[in-house]
Order: structure tokens, then sequence, then C-alpha cells
């Protein structure tokens, strides 16, 4: 027990040295060990641990360009980690899968940057991704103590990175909205109250931005968003847990696309179909004002 415990010591001091240096790949030690222990790290309860080293110190040197000869190596190992508990809730194994995801998008955006797999690896890359986006059953924002789980958030920036890729056509982005979608639509056990809509709305954009999907492709796809975004049901279960995830996204793509920056060619098109889903599943609030005289 000692012995684990001054191990323990002995690694964390290593990591702290190296966020202390700036994360630069220390000498001394094999990288793929480095990176082993690094993996691992991405699942740590702790998030001094997960958010503080691992995350990091992965995302700069996959940017830094550390890994591009191994990338694909890399970035399919990561995604092995999509799949560890999957299908739990509340439980630690959440962290692994959803900074797994994380540490994907970065090597998803660094072959954005410079092309260095062959397109079938992002592609397969991005089928692990959309799968275990909607089978991810733990769906909490932050846990008190743990720091943030984030799955959902952190699944539509992995859909942002595959979007912005240039390995992805006009089917592959289709089958990204159709992913988004999904994940909405499934009923869950609480609201989405961490950003979670605002993340999967900008991923949205990502794919609008690519200015290869028309109105034909995406008037459907809001209109099934639209039909499960007001609350209906016999008063057995509460409606909003599909409702409000739906209304709440359809409200951030809105604000998108009425205030964001690098609007897609669409964007007028587009926020007039909004509006109009809009006007529609909110009626209720929609009501003149009272004549104070009558």
């Amino acid at each position: 027990m000692r012995s684990g415990r001054h191990n323990g010591a002995m690694a964390s001091a290593f990591w702290e040295q190296v966020v202390a240096d700036g994360l630069k790949v220390p000498q001394g030690r094999p990288l793929d060990e480095m990176t082993a222990e690094l993996t691992r790290m991405l699942g740590d309860p702790d998030p001094a641990v997960r958010d503080g080293v691992a995350y990091p110190t992965l995302a700069t040197w996959i940017g830094d360009g550390v890994y591009d000869d191994l990338l694909t190596g890399l970035g399919d190992g990561i995604c092995a980690g999509l799949d560890v508990g999957l299908g739990e809730q509340h439980t630690d194994s959440v962290f692994r899968r959803s900074f797994a995801a994380l540490v994907v998008t970065e090597c998803i955006d660094r072959d954005t940057t410079a092309g260095l797999v062959p397109t079938e690896v992002v592609l397969r890359w991005g089928d692990r991704i959309a799968g275990w986006l909607v089978r991810e059953r733990d769906l909490r924002g932050f846990v008190p103590g743990k720091g943030w789980a984030h799955a959902v958030a952190h699944g539509a920036d992995a859909i942002g990175a595959l979007a912005r890729s240039p390995r992805f056509g006009q089917l592959e982005l289709t089958v990204l909205l159709d992913v988004v979608a999904d994940r909405l639509l499934l009923p869950t056990p609480e609201l989405f109250v961490c950003g979670e809509d605002d993340r999967l709305a900008l991923a949205v954009i990502h794919v609008l931005r690519r200015n290869v999907l028309g109105l034909d492709v995406l008037e459907p796809w809001v209109a099934r968003i639209a039909g499960a975004a007001t609350p209906t049901g016999d008063g057995r279960e509460n409606p909003y847990l599909t409702a409000g995830n739906a209304q709440s996204f359809l409200r951030s793509l809105h604000l998108q696309l009425a205030l964001g920056p690098q609007q897609p060619e669409v964007r007028a098109d587009l926020l007039l179909v909004l509006i109009d889903h809009l006007r529609r599943t909110n009626a209720p609030y929609f009501v003149a004002a009272r004549d104070p005289a009558g």
C-alpha cells in the first residue's frame, strides 16, 4: 500500500512539473508510456487530474504536432474509451467516455489543419462518436465534487469538429444532423441544464457553415425536432423531459443564426423556418395585452 501511494505521489509530481513547464514534452520518458498514463488519467474522478492535467496535455501535444506520425493509432486508441462503462448511469466511468470524446475532437481538428490521415480514418472516428453519443445514458453536466462530466456537450464538440473536417461531404453532414436530432429526441431523466442545447446548436452551425446543405434537407430536419417541442402526454410522465430539450435547442439555434458570426448562406431562409416553428410551439405565450379599460 505504501509503495502504491509513493508511486502515485511521484506520478503527480511529474505531471505537476509538466504543467509548470508549459506542457512541453518532457525528456527521459517514452512518449507511448506517457500517453498511456494520460489516457488513463482522462477517466480520473479528480478534476485536477482530468481537467487540469490529462486533457490539456493531450490537447496541447496533439495541436503541436507531437503525434502527427501516430495520429491514426492515437485516435483509434482514444475512441476505445468511448465504450468504457457505456450504458452506466451515475458512475465515474462517464469521465473516461466524455473526455475521450474531447481528445478525439482534437485529433479530428489536427487532421483538418494538417491533412495527416486517410479519409476512412476520420469517417471511422465519426462512426464511433455518433454511435456513442446516442447511446450515452449518463447525461449529468456538473458532478458535485468531481467537476464536469458533460458527455452531451463534449459529444456536441466532437460533432462540430467532424462538421469542420473536409473529409465530410453532403451525406456525412446530413448524418451529423440526424445524430443531433436523435440525441435531442431521446427521453431523458432530467432536462439539459448545463449548456448542452447551446453546444449542440453550435455544432449544427459548423455543419451549416460548410454551405453544402440546402433547405430541402434542413427544413424537414427542423420540423422533426419541432414536432417534439410541444409538451404532450397523459399526465403519467413529465412531457418536458423530451419537449424541453427540443424547445431549448430550437431557441439556441435561432439565437446562433440571429446573432452569431460567420453566418451560413441559408441563414435568412432558415431563420424564417425556425421562427415559424417557434411561433407555433410557443403559441400559448403569444397573447395580446389586456385592455386596462376593459
